[in-house]
């Protein structure tokens, strides 16, 4: 997914220039499917993903649920709001997480929740890496999400980040294909993942020669 343009409205209410939010709510109107962020105080626009991307997504959500992570102490969400600390209008929209049980109860705004609630965010990566690999790497440590799990399909790599501090993890290992990484418990039960499926699954075909 590479980030489109954005086009900001004219004006906001009563003549004034819109804010951000104002032009992230439109814009999400106007572009069904697209994932609309403020990452920093800047404003992308994702185009919707492709099926490879869409099937690792599938692939993750297997070991978590099997884990008995989606019950009444926790959930397993898809493109659920996360409100962050580091401007008065950021936000972001992980592809994956996992949350507290309660998270309904913490709505802060613009359909985004306490960072409070989220014990793991994950990442699957498109032609906009660099968003998930620097940008979000900083907005969810400030945020001190305690677990940042990204599935980098450009460098066929699993990065598993933990300890957040400074608007940084101290600790980030690297997965190659054919290793398995566990997760920390602290999400709430012990979780593998097997890489090697979740490069696969994620890795785009090949185009067709033509005729």
């Amino acid at each position: 997914m590479s980030t489109a343009p954005v086009e900001h409205p004219e004006h906001g209410g009563a003549g004034r220039p819109p804010t951000l939010l104002e032009t992230a709510a439109e814009l999400t109107e106007r572009l069904p499917g697209y994932r609309v962020e403020i990452i920093g105080g800047q404003l992308t626009v994702t185009p919707p993903p492709d099926a490879p991307h869409a099937l690792a997504l599938t692939e993750l959500m297997i070991p978590f649920m099997s884990a008995g992570l989606h019950g009444p102490e926790s959930k397993i969400v898809q493109g659920i709001g996360l409100w962050l600390p580091g401007g008065p209008e950021d936000y972001a929209i992980p592809d994956l997480a996992v949350v507290d049980g309660d998270v309904k109860e913490h709505l802060v705004e613009h359909n985004c929740y306490d960072p409070a609630v989220f014990r793991l965010v994950l990442e699957v990566t498109s032609s906009n890496y660099n968003t998930d690999l620097r940008s979000k790497v900083s907005a969810y440590a400030d945020a001190m999400i305690p677990v940042y799990v990204i599935v980098n399909r450009q460098h066929q790599r699993l990065h598993v980040l933990t300890d957040p501090r400074d608007g940084d993890y101290a600790g980030h290992r690297v997965y190659a294909s054919g290793e398995v990484a566990t997760l920390p418990d602290s999400i709430g039960a012990k979780v593998t993942l097997d890489v090697e499926e979740l490069l696969v699954a994620g890795r785009p075909a090949e185009p067709r020669p033509e005729d």
